[in-house]
């Protein structure tokens, strides 16, 4: 296969190879829907949409885990905030994020489980690393439930650091440890009943953490091939993952991939800076296909930065791809190369992708063809013209960014073409009467609006520029 994959906790490339051949299992660190999504909830979905989708490609088969965090400290301050039940925002913002997979073609995953769903597997769990020795009682008598990092010796591990190194909460008379983590949380006053369940270890709710491993190990088995999420996950939660995982015996994940962030124009996006951007404002500003190509064109471990001229000039590219599509499949449907077959992708945009997911090299691949394809119209080398329309469209479909070739697509181009098509009879008239200076002006008005006019044998064809 000769992909290759940056494992974080390797901190090289490493060559993939599944742990069962022919199949990839993967466990991704879905939302905690306290709130609405923003565009680095929709980046660190679309990443491993799109190595899924390059390994189903590569003839895989892939088992995607994506999970939602529907319990979680997060989620019952914003509800106290509102003044709304916790499951009932929770429930809310999750539906949120769904609609917005589907706006970007993000592909479903195998199972989309909730925390909630899920306490009996948590519990399970805990008893186990309780019974090894790795978990304690809180000391306060609270009913808590800690992970001892002292008692594991290789904690710290995936994010390289040594336990005395690292901050705690040192003022926590529950803890043993400053860096021990909750594995169970005992039940407060100040929190609704609903957000609370039974178990051996008295009235409460898991960790965040804990979630994660067990449903992780529920879908997957105890090892698995691929975990992902975003780099300010790291620490403590993928972590923490790790330390409870391998203690309680799991193999747990062999791959660990982790997304860069987003900046908004060169600064962090923060919360506390008030400069997130939500997903609503993103789609906003361009299609929906136009934002997918935004959100994968950085290399996905790199910062993407966001700034409005980014939007626009990812629509402007897209465009110029689809433009491409359009005027082939016109162009060639009356000749002998109307037969319009995918063939193979091109081989430096396999490498492309095979290189750690190099999206952007993939996009530069695709950009050449399209290009080159363009000017074999021109030429009228219809024999290569055909051999790129095929490799545009196979390389715009693994990418999820295939024209879209809805009926509201379709209608909104036949209305621009009726238009185009009038101007253009108005131009090739005025060459006809000798009126060079009326048709220059025509094509050089419909440059200032992106439309770039080709003559041919065939004819005067139009494509965005």
């Amino acid at each position: 296969m000769n992909m290759k994959l940056y494992d974080t906790k390797a901190g090289e490339l490493r060559d993939f190879k599944p742990l069962v051949a022919g199949r990839v299992s993967m466990y991704v660190c879905g939302p905690t829907v306290q709130s609405a999504p923003h565009i680095g909830h929709l980046r660190s979905a679309l990443v491993y949409d799109l190595m899924a989708r390059w390994f189903t490609h590569l003839g895989l088969e892939v088992q995607l885990v994506r999970n939602v965090t529907d319990i979680d400290d997060k989620v019952l301050e914003k509800a106290g905030e509102q003044s709304v039940a916790w499951w009932e925002l929770a429930y809310k913002n999750e539906q949120l994020f769904a609609t917005d997979y589907r706006r970007l073609a993000i592909g479903l995953p195998a199972h989309e489980p909730r925390a909630t769903g899920h306490i009996s597997q948590m519990i399970t769990l805990i008893e186990k690393l309780v019974e090894l020795g790795y978990a304690y009682q809180s000391l306060d008598g609270s009913g808590g439930i800690y992970f001892d990092t002292a008692k594991w010796s290789k904690y710290g591990e995936l994010t390289n650091q040594k336990l005395d190194d690292m901050e705690g909460e040192r003022s926590n008379p529950a803890k043993i440890n400053p860096q021990d983590f909750a594995l169970w949380k005992a039940a407060k006053s100040t929190e609704p009943e609903s957000a609370n369940w039974p178990s051996p270890f008295g009235i409460g709710r898991p960790g965040w953490h804990i979630e994660c491993s067990a449903m992780a190990a529920h879908y997957l088995g105890e090892s698995f091939d691929i975990h992902g999420g975003g780099l300010d996950l790291r620490f403590p939660h993928h972590e923490n993952e790790l330390a409870q995982s391998t203690a309680a015996g799991h193999g747990f994940a062999n791959y660990w991939v982790h997304n860069g962030l987003v900046s908004i124009q060169g600064q962090k996006m923060s919360k506390s800076l008030g400069n997130s951007i939500l997903s609503e404002e993103l789609f906003d500003k361009v299609s929906d296909k136009a934002a997918r190509y935004y959100l994968a064109s950085a290399h996905y471990r790199s910062v993407l930065d966001y700034h409005p001229e980014a939007t626009i000039e990812a629509s402007a590219a897209l465009s110029r791809l689809h433009g491409f599509v359009v005027r082939a499949a016109r162009e060639l449907k009356e000749t002998r190369f109307s037969n319009f077959a995918v063939v193979e992708l091109p081989d430096e945009f396999t490498l492309q992708m095979n290189d750690d997911l190099n999206i952007p090299g993939a996009l530069a691949v695709l950009h050449e063809s399209a290009t080159a394809g363009n000017t074999d119209l021109d030429d009228q080398r219809l024999s290569q013209a055909h051999q790129r329309w095929s490799e545009v469209v196979g390389m715009l479909k693994v990418l999820g960014l295939s024209l879209d070739t809805s009926n509201r697509t379709n209608q909104e181009h036949r209305a621009l073409d009726q238009l185009i098509q009038t101007l253009i009879a108005e131009r090739n008239k005025a060459r006809e009467d000798k009126n060079y200076q009326r048709a220059d002006q025509i094509r050089d008005q419909l440059i200032e609006i992106g439309i770039e006019l080709s003559d041919s044998t065939s004819g005067t064809h139009w494509s965005l520029k």
